[in-house]
Order: structure tokens, then C-alpha cells, then sequence
């Protein structure tokens, strides 16, 4: 990166993010929430819809903030071909926990770095995550805490939920909402971040 270095916009809310982000050492200039649709398209497929979805939040937060370096991300949890919803409700994060329950599922994060200059690069980073099988007791208890609020797939592994993973392959920061190492290397590929 030849010049001042842009500042670094951060194209989400999520209090998990900006967390990972301090682990190494960054600390975004700004935050700016995007309010996309993130409805998956009929027949839509995990993969592609956690990269489209982090596209559209770097293009959103990148139309506001013409002349920074915009870091953008979105989590989605698929269980085969089934895309899991944020879970508003204790209905759906019950459910979401049924379907995971002693099933493998996969956590995908789609990153988009959007540079002033126009370019876009991406990454899709995918976790594999395996869940003991729960009993109606541990779900009940795990509903009655309430972090399962938001979470893509109705869980938070940084929370109580690690406690019920057998079997994680990949990135543990990735199933919370960021991986840092590919974060990490697309800012030192642009020579944003130093080692």
C-alpha cells in the first residue's frame, strides 16, 4: 500500500468482532452498521450466501466511507445443503440446537476487504463443528441463558455452547465471527498490518 494508510472501517456492529479484532491488535477508526437484507435467495447455498452477504455489507459501509479501507464479514451456520437462521427467538434457537445435537454442521464466513481504489478482496473460510448429542435438560439450560440471541445458528462457542463441541476443525474464530488468521493476511497482503 503506497501512501497514508486509509483508515479501517469496520462494517458491523457485532461486539464479537470488534473483540477478535483486539486480539491482534486492531482497532478499527470507525464502525459502520449496514442494515442488508440477508434473506437467503431461494435454493441458495450456504458457501455463496455468507460470501454474498459480506459483499453487500463491504459495498454498503464502502458507498458511506468512499475513502477507507472497509473490513466486512457474515457468519452463516448450515447444516448439509440448510442454511441455520440468526436465532431471534427461543423457537428457533431451540430448534437450531435439535438439528446440530449430535450432528456435524458447518460455520462459514464469508470476509470482503473493500480499498478505496475499488478493488475487493475475498475470502470464505469454513469450520467444521461437531456437537455432543443434548439432552432436553441442557438445551432448556442453555435457552435460559439467553447468548444464543443473534447467533447464527442459535449458539455462541466463545459462551457455555463450547462446552458442547466434541469436535472443531478449522477455525475457532471463524465460528465466532471472524477468522483472524485470513482477516489478518488479507491486510498484510495490502500491506495495511505489519507482522
Amino acid at each position: 500500500m503506497t501512501g497514508p494508510r486509509p483508515p479501517l472501517v469496520l462494517a458491523s456492529a457485532s461486539p464479537r468482532r470488534l473483540d477478535l479484532l483486539a486480539r491482534i491488535g486492531i482497532a478499527p477508526d470507525r464502525v459502520v452498521p449496514t442494515d442488508i437484507d440477508e434473506t437467503p435467495y431461494g435454493g441458495e447455498l450456504p458457501r455463496p450466501h455468507a460470501a454474498r452477504l459480506a459483499l453487500a455489507k463491504a459495498e454498503a459501509a464502502a458507498a458511506v466511507e468512499p475513502e477507507a479501507l472497509v473490513l466486512a464479514a457474515d457468519t452463516v451456520v448450515a447444516v448439509g445443503r440448510r442454511i441455520l437462521p440468526k436465532a431471534e427467538t427461543e423457537e428457533q434457537a431451540r430448534a437450531c440446537l435439535d438439528l446440530i445435537s449430535g450432528r456435524r454442521h458447518r460455520v462459514m464466513t464469508g470476509v470482503v476487504l473493500a480499498l478505496p481504489d475499488g478493488r475487493r478482496l475475498k475470502r470464505l473460510v469454513e469450520t467444521a463443528v461437531t456437537f455432543q448429542r443434548l439432552t432436553g435438560q441442557q438445551v432448556a439450560d442453555y435457552l435460559a441463558i439467553g447468548e444464543w440471541r443473534g447467533k447464527a445458528g442459535g449458539y455462541a462457542i466463545q459462551g457455555h455452547a463450547e462446552a458442547f463441541v466434541r469436535f472443531l476443525s478449522g477455525s475457532h474464530s471463524n465460528v465466532v465471527g471472524l477468522p483472524l488468521f485470513e482477516t489478518a493476511q488479507l491486510l498484510r497482503g495490502i500491506g495495511w498490518l505489519r507482522p
